[in-house]
């Protein structure tokens, strides 16, 4: 009791140190209660004001964008009045107070009361305290409310740590497949784009759509392949699940972009082997032209920590088109500092006429920390390529898009193979 006093005690000295007296006034001792969960306190202040409207901000700079005669072409920072509106069971219910929560309950406070947009339950859920969420809904919180900004609190379980309080606003009425205000998401998509495996399970056995499309035209699958998680620990199981339960690998977003290309654009090898297994088109343009090979290539450096060349093989195994011989130069620029990148494309060629000019398109710190490499490359320009090059050529291309499957089960020393499939050990080799 002594520590939320010291607390409380803490909140009204910042308060003072501000300079506003008016904030001295009981109310704001009241939300410096329910803002430290001082459950004493706010049974003292609160009995009669459960439903009272707090206003939790006032004076702050505002840019103030006036005309040219009064303050000049770059406007005025000016102190403005601005107001955030909540309520004592907003404010307890974003901190997890369970027992604050409880207590403003029993005294009949709205569980549907937001006055700032959001209600208590929004607010729970964001915090993912399940223990507060329960307490609402057993009052009446209704699960499918709508903030100001156009989510339902179900939008909200945006981590981990919300998995519970999803289960409990489904088991009370949630709808799994209602849609944000702005971009049309649905859970299934939020979940998907942040990587949450435990949330999507939880969706699609509440019958989420799984093949939902947003604003943008963009599925759960796609979301998932081009989301904000970086961890393919958790990425490729999710994605992998989706596609289990029947998600569209070839969907197309208005961009007529696939999860092949999101997938590609971040270079996650093991999710771009996972989608070919599906068959997906591997030369499938989007509405600019761009192949899944060449999203590789715009983000190589970028995603170098994932091996490129990987995802590059793996697409070049299943018959997707190189790069036309005359845009090579452009390969360099972007790609120019992996020499395994450039030789795995270099060998995918019967025979690349390699131009003196690529020479400037390498900039020269990269040049001398690969110049044995880029020497070759460039002695080699005219040359004749050997002859077990022209046989893998030959072999490669009367396999086709069937290379990944054919050559595994020719009669041949693994070494072979592995030089036939473009992975061989020496990855900047140019045989």
């Amino acid at each position: 009791m002594d520590n939320l006093r010291c607390k409380v005690l803490h909140k009204q000295q910042v308060i003072s140190d501000m300079g506003h007296q008016q904030h001295l006034a009981p109310e704001n001792i009241f939300l410096a209660a329910l803002e430290t969960g001082n459950l004493s306190l706010v049974q003292l202040l609160g009995s009669r004001h459960a439903n009272c409207v707090l206003n939790i901000r006032g004076e702050e700079m505002g840019y103030q964008a006036q005309t040219p005669a009064r303050f000049g072409l770059a406007g005025l920072w000016t102190l403005e009045y601005t107001q955030e509106l909540t309520s004592p069971l907003c404010i307890t219910a974003s901190h997890g107070y369970t027992e604050c929560v409880r207590y403003l309950l029993h005294r009949r406070a709205d569980p549907n009361s937001a006055p700032g947009g959001r209600s208590p339950l929004h607010e729970a859920c964001a915090g993912g305290h399940d223990s507060c969420v329960q307490l609402l809904l057993e009052h009446g919180a209704n699960p499918n409310h709508r903030s100001e900004d156009g989510l339902i609190p179900l939008h909200v379980c945006d981590m981990k740590g919300s998995l519970r309080c999803a289960e409990l606003l489904l088991q009370h009425g949630a709808l799994v497949n209602q849609t944000t205000g702005v971009m049309q998401d649905t859970p299934l998509h939020i979940a998907a784009q942040l990587g949450l495996l435990g949330h999507v399970r939880l969706y699609l056995r509440c019958g989420a759509d799984i093949n939902a499309k947003n604003v943008d035209g963009e599925t759960p699958l796609i979301s998932a392949c081009g989301g904000k998680s970086s961890d393919e620990d958790t990425c490729l199981p999710l994605c992998r699940l989706l596609l289990e339960k029947g998600a569209d690998p070839e969907a197309q977003d208005l961009q007529d972009r696939r999860p092949l290309h999101h997938a590609c654009r971040k270079a996650e090898y093991h999710l771009v082997d996972l989608l070919l297994k599906y068959d997906v088109d591997v030369s499938a343009a989007d509405y600019n032209g761009v192949l899944p090979l060449s999203c590789v290539l715009q983000n190589a450096e970028l995603f170098q920590d994932k091996r490129p060349h990987l995802t590059l093989q793996a697409l070049l195994n299943r018959g997707a088109r190189s790069v036309c011989p005359e845009a090579f130069g452009k390969v360099l620029r972007c790609c120019s500092g992996l020499p395994e990148v450039i030789a795995l494309l270099y060998n995918s060629y019967l025979n690349l006429q390699v131009c003196s000019k690529w020479r400037q398109d390498i900039p020269q710190d990269v040049f001398e920390t690969h110049r044995s490499f880029y020497t070759t490359f460039f002695d080699v320009s005219g040359g004749v390529r050997s002859l077990q090059h022209l046989c893998r050529f030959t072999l490669r291309k009367h396999f086709g898009s069937r290379c990944h499957l054919l050559i595994p089960l020719l009669p041949v020393p693994t070494v072979i193979k592995d030089y036939l499939l473009l992975a061989t050990g020496q990855s900047t080799c140019l045989l």
